[in-house]
């Protein structure tokens, strides 16, 4: 569920401060939220167009939520002089091809990307928006502080229910799995606040061969803890989402770490007693985008690089094999949905 690679270029560069104008792959319902109205209300950016592989699919969208312009195919879009940045909302397996055709096409983009290295002058952005909120800034700096002592256990887990037939989250051949969908979410966060955690054991339960549709993942951490990560689409656990670290001189506890402007709560406990602190509730996706524009505009560094995803990817991987599942492969670019779904 991932943000982008970006291209800064002298033409870019000589339109500092103006608003950075973006194309959308795909008629995703992530992107209103993740990009149309974050646009919006931050004015640093603006949606212009919208390539879908339905042609009627994309007018309809496009009318539902204000994009002007709708383009035939996902390459017109990506060669489109009037467009600056890419947004990429397709299945997991097709983020790699399409990311790096924007990346040759000279835009900026956002989506997981392995192969920035080969475009110099290339910032690579990987979209796990919540890194951008205050409240994880906090929870990384408090625990890196060392308030909590040396610490023993990390849990993080974000499960709520997916379950549509059809779904891509449930496609083997587009990269789908509970673990891909909502576990990249709490394997991220576990590197944020322990670097280095190492798979030593992992379950999965199944919704077809391959597929997860709920994962548990135990780690063993650098400093001698352990660390549990927890995951659902589809499970008994209808709806779960926190952060709890222990520490040898206290504990903090985080409900919704991930989209803290829909309500948080934050609790830290040592030897000197309670607290609890609260953030703003603007949402996670305004800052990315702030974050975003910065990258583009200033070189301002940001957190998710494309080294942290390929590190990330690389955790992800190790789970997959640990639960005895095969890990997560590209989609060829001629699969369409009904194709993976007949597989």
């Amino acid at each position: 569920m991932p943000f982008a690679p970006s291209v800064v270029s002298p033409a870019l560069r000589s339109r500092a401060r103006r608003v950075v104008r973006f194309g959308v792959l795909g008629a995703a319902r992530i992107t209103p939220t993740a990009l149309v109205k974050p646009a919006r209300r931050t004015g640093k950016a603006v949606v212009v167009a919208v390539a879908a592989r339905d042609q009627g699919r994309a007018e309809l969208y496009a009318r539902k939520h204000g994009i002007p312009r709708v383009v035939s195919t996902y390459a017109e879009l990506i060669n489109d002089p009037d467009i600056d940045a890419v947004y990429n909302p397709l299945p997991n397996g097709l983020h790699g091809y399409w990311t790096i055709e924007a990346l040759k096409a000279g835009k900026h983009v956002r989506a997981v990307a392995e192969a920035d290295g080969a475009h110099p002058g290339l910032v690579v952005m990987e979209a796990f928006h919540y890194q951008y909120h205050p409240l994880a800034r906090r929870l990384v700096e408090i625990v890196r502080s060392g308030e909590l002592g040396n610490i023993e256990n990390i849990d993080v887990a974000f499960s709520a229910p997916l379950w549509k037939r059809g779904d891509i989250r449930y496609q083997l051949a587009l990269a789908g799995g509970a673990t891909m969908d909502m576990g990249c979410y709490p394997v991220s966060l576990l590197r944020l606040l322990a670097p280095g955690p190492r798979v030593i054991g992992a379950e999965a339960k199944l919704s077809s061969p391959g597929v997860d549709r709920a994962m548990d993942a135990r780690f063993s951490l650098s400093d001698g803890g352990t660390a549990h990560i927890g995951c659902s689409m589809f499970s008994s656990s209808i709806l779960r989402m926190h952060a709890e670290v222990t520490g040898t001189d206290g504990r903090i506890s985080v409900f919704n770490p991930f989209s803290p402007q829909y309500g948080h709560r934050m609790k830290v406990t040592t030897s000197l007693g309670s607290r609890k602190e609260r953030f703003s509730r603007r949402a996670t996706y305004d800052y990315q985008l702030d974050a975003f524009v910065a990258a583009v505009e200033d070189g301002t560094s940001f957190p998710t690089s494309s080294v942290d995803a390929i590190r990330t990817m690389e955790l992800i991987d190790a789970i997959y094999l640990a639960a005895g599942l095969p890990v997560r492969q590209p989609t060829p670019p001629g699969v369409t949905r009904s194709d993976a779904a007949a597989t």
